[in-house]
C-alpha cells in the first residue's frame, strides 16, 4: 500500500458496514456464538471488523478465527482501540491486543472514548499515548490511526483536528440530528481534513428501536449510511442480526423524506435522554 494513500480511500474497498465490537463479541465465555457472528459477517462479505482491548474478550474471539483462516488477513480490515493515556501503557496493549488478534499488524489502531480536556492533554503531553500512536504507524506494526469519542463532541473534534489521526469515530444517529453536535461539528471538521469517519450508536444498543413508531434496525443503519460517512459499524447478538446488518450494507437505499420524518419526530421527545452516551448534557 503506497504511503499516500487515504483511508477513506482505503475503507470504499471495505463495503458501507462493518462489525462492530459490542454485542455477543463483549462478553466472556461465548466463544462459540461470537464465532458463529464473525464467521456469518465474513460469510457475508463483510470485511471491516472492530474491537478494543477493553472489549471483554472480542479480541480473543477474532482471534480464534484468525488463527484458523490465516488467509483472510490480506483481505480484511482489523480495528482496534486502547485506552491508555500512557505510552508505554498503550504500547505494552498494542502487542497485547495483537497477540490475543494473532496478527501482526493492526490496519487501525484508535486512541479510546476521547472525553474531557484533561484526556486531551495527558494523551497528547510528554510521554502520552498519542507518542504510541505515531511510533507504531512509524514502525509498521499499524497502518492507520484514529480516535474514538462519545461524550464530548467539542473534545472530539479538537482531538481530530489537533492530532495526526486518520479516522474519527463517533455516535451517528437521528438523535446527533435532532441535538447537533456530532453531525454538526466533528463532521463537518473530519471531511475538511480528509479523515475516514466511523459511525458508531447506530442502534443505540438496541434501545432505539423500543420506541416502534416504525423504527427499524434496517431504517437506523440506513439513517447511518445516509450521512457522509465512510464505514457504519454495528455490534450483533447473532447470526440473524449480521445477516441483517450485511444486507443493508449491501442494498443502500436512499431515506425518504416520510421515513426522515418518522425518525425525528420519534426521537425529539426523548433526545436528551436516548443521548445516554453522553453522560449529562
Amino acid at each position: 500500500m503506497k504511503e499516500n494513500v487515504m483511508l477513506p480511500e482505503v475503507l470504499k474497498q471495505h463495503g458501507r458496514v462493518g462489525l462492530g465490537g459490542e454485542g455477543v463479541l463483549r462478553t466472556y465465555g461465548r466463544t462459540e456464538e461470537a464465532r458463529e457472528v464473525i464467521q456469518t459477517a465474513i460469510e457475508q462479505g463483510i470485511t471491516y471488523f472492530d474491537c478494543a482491548r477493553v472489549y471483554s474478550d472480542s479480541e480473543r474471539y477474532y482471534g480464534s478465527v484468525w488463527h484458523e483462516s490465516s488467509e483472510l488477513r490480506p483481505r480484511v480490515f482489523q480495528a482496534s482501540k486502547s485506552a491508555r493515556r500512557d505510552r508505554e501503557g498503550a504500547l505494552t496493549e498494542l502487542q497485547e491486543t495483537l497477540d490475543r488478534l494473532n496478527i501482526n499488524y493492526l490496519d487501525l489502531w484508535q486512541i479510546h472514548d476521547v472525553r474531557t480536556n484533561e484526556d486531551l492533554k495527558e494523551i497528547s503531553g510528554k510521554g502520552g499515548a498519542l507518542e504510541a500512536f505515531i511510533e507504531a504507524k512509524s514502525a509498521g506494526k499499524v497502518k492507520f490511526i484514529g480516535v474514538t469519542g462519545h461524550h464530548d463532541p467539542d473534545i472530539l473534534t479538537r482531538a481530530l483536528t489537533e492530532w495526526p489521526v486518520d479516522a474519527v469515530m463517533m455516535p451517528v444517529n437521528p438523535i446527533e440530528s435532532v441535538l447537533g453536535g456530532f453531525l454538526t461539528s466533528t463532521l463537518p471538521a473530519a471531511i475538511n481534513k480528509g479523515t475516514a469517519v466511523i459511525g458508531m450508536k447506530v442502534l443505540g444498543a438496541g434501545h432505539y428501536v423500543q420506541l416502534k413508531q416504525g423504527i427499524t434496525p434496517e431504517l437506523l443503519i440506513r439513517y447511518a449510511l445516509s450521512q457522509d460517512i465512510s464505514v457504519a459499524i454495528v455490534g450483533c447478538s447473532n447470526a440473524e442480526e449480521t445477516t441483517t446488518l450485511a444486507e443493508v450494507g449491501r442494498g443502500i437505499e436512499p431515506l425518504s423524506e416520510q421515513e426522515i420524518s418518522i425518525l425525528l419526530n420519534a426521537f425529539k421527545p426523548y433526545a436528551r435522554r436516548l443521548a445516554y452516551y453522553r453522560g449529562v448534557i
